[in-house]
């Protein structure tokens, strides 16, 4: 085994790979600074942000067999740690002057949609497109300018700025993609050249989006997913399950009842109906709206704590629960969160943290009622209340994760005077007290 390099080195190569196929490949692990095709031997060398990066991709592949274009590529462990400038042959992404920039958002204290973005970047040119995503290096957004001399003044006047105070740095590179794909016009993707774009998918798309290396015209959701995702997938989400039941064992029977399972995995998608098992009392079946959906809970939940126990999550033998009068209806529920801003919402999907986003406060709320509303539930470590577009939000810190799962299950659409508190996983790592 070679020695872990943030150097990859790629096999199988073919001609009809191009440069931005394999930055769709490896683009869900992490910034790629360099890439090299080595087109006579059908190989190329692809260089990440750092080693774990790198890791995690081959991590992934190891139980994935990567495709491109219907063919199989191998992936390895290049026995370069570093590739030269002179390797690079100029197709390298970070210092290449293009008119499309890739930003990487750190410290991101408060949320970033593409009508931020808009503001900031404008001054600088004419935007064209943009795409907003999230990554495992934090949240990213592609930017399309009109000219090439835009792109580069606003990376010259805005690298390294932050957006807000204390906060929301911007880590601008250039992209080595030739033109964005924007299918619609919302709050995570926007074409200003074409204002008549949907602002959600209609009906299932065959129209090729970034995620056509990963296949998700199969998905029934596929633009949102492509959207969030940005063209890859989240590390050791296949894409490819077609299983809509889970089987959620190990709860604790005296405190778990159907809507605070609802109120966790409604978090990775849309429920379609809920049963506990009454000879089983600490087992549960939960169906999700698609096989994704049901991979994001699976993958996301198993080996959460909460109420004091370790759940263990997998697909059902069911293809389906029976609804019957043990049964829990969840499909017309307006609680579902992704029948509107899938995408958003596929972007937030994460294990449980140990801290919790509250919104839809009511515009008169203090701190302390926050607290007050969820302390019961364990220690609360720190809060910040805030406003979004003239809306209350807050984030709160609890001590550990299974804390805040609890107060998640137990408190999200519960009403606090008058409004009804929709709670997710925020994957922030701490509240900035200078903001």
């Amino acid at each position: 085994m070679t020695e872990p390099s943030k150097v990859i080195h790629v096999r199988n190569v073919g001609h009809e790979i191009s440069e931005n196929d394999l930055l769709q490949l490896f683009q869900p692990f992490g910034v790629i600074t360099k890439l090299v095709m080595l087109r006579a031997k059908n190989q190329a060398l692809l260089q990440m942000q750092d080693v774990p990066s790198a890791i995690n991709a081959l991590q992934y592949y190891t139980d994935v067999q990567p495709t491109i274009r219907g063919r199989n590529v191998y992936v390895q462990f290049s026995s370069h740690q570093e590739l030269t400038t002179m390797d690079q042959n100029t197709q390298g992404r970070g210092e290449e002057p293009n008119r499309i920039l890739l930003i990487t958002i750190h410290h991101m204290q408060y949320p970033i949609t593409v009508d931020v973005l808009h503001q900031v970047f404008s001054p600088h040119g004419f935007v064209e497109k943009m795409v907003t995503f999230q990554k495992s290096a934090g949240f990213q957004a592609l930017i399309q300018y009109q000219s090439r001399q835009s792109a580069v003044q606003a990376r010259t006047s805005l690298q390294g700025r932050n957006i807000y105070d204390g906060c929301c740095q911007l880590d601008i590179q250039f992209s080595n993609l030739d033109e964005l794909q924007v299918n619609y016009n919302n709050d995570s993707s926007r074409d200003f050249t074409n204002p008549n774009l949907p602002s959600e998918q209609k009906a299932r798309s065959s129209q090729p989006s970034y995620g056509d290396a990963v296949g998700y015209p199969q998905m029934p959701n596929a633009a949102a997913i492509a959207a969030a995702f940005g063209g890859g997938l989240p590390p050791g989400i296949s894409g490819t399950n077609d299983r809509c039941t889970i089987l959620v064992s190990n709860l604790n029977p005296d405190r778990i009842d159907e809507d605070k399972l609802f109120n966790l995995f409604s978090l990775y998608g849309n429920i379609v109906r809920i049963k506990l098992l009454r000879n089983k009392p600490d087992h549960a079946l939960v169906q999700m709206g698609d096989g994704f959906q049901a991979e994001l809970a699976v993958h996301f939940l198993k080996g959460a704590m909460l109420f004091g126990k370790r759940l263990e999550v997998n697909f059902s033998k069911h293809p389906n629960i029976t609804q019957g009068s043990d049964t829990h209806e969840y499909m017309h529920s307006n609680l579902n969160r992704f029948n509107r801003n899938a995408a958003k919402n596929y972007r937030y999907c994460c294990s449980p943290t140990k801290m919790i986003h509250l919104s839809t406060l009511p515009q008169v709320i203090t701190e302390d009622e926050i607290v007050s509303l969820v302390e019961e539930h364990g220690t609360v470590v720190n809060t910040k209340l805030f406003e979004m577009n003239g809306k209350k939000q807050a984030l709160v810190l609890f001590e550990t994760e299974e804390e805040a799962t609890e107060a998640l299950v137990c408190k999200h659409a519960t009403s606090l005077a008058g409004s009804i508190v929709r709670i997710s996983f925020s994957q922030l790592q701490s509240i900035r007290e200078n903001q």
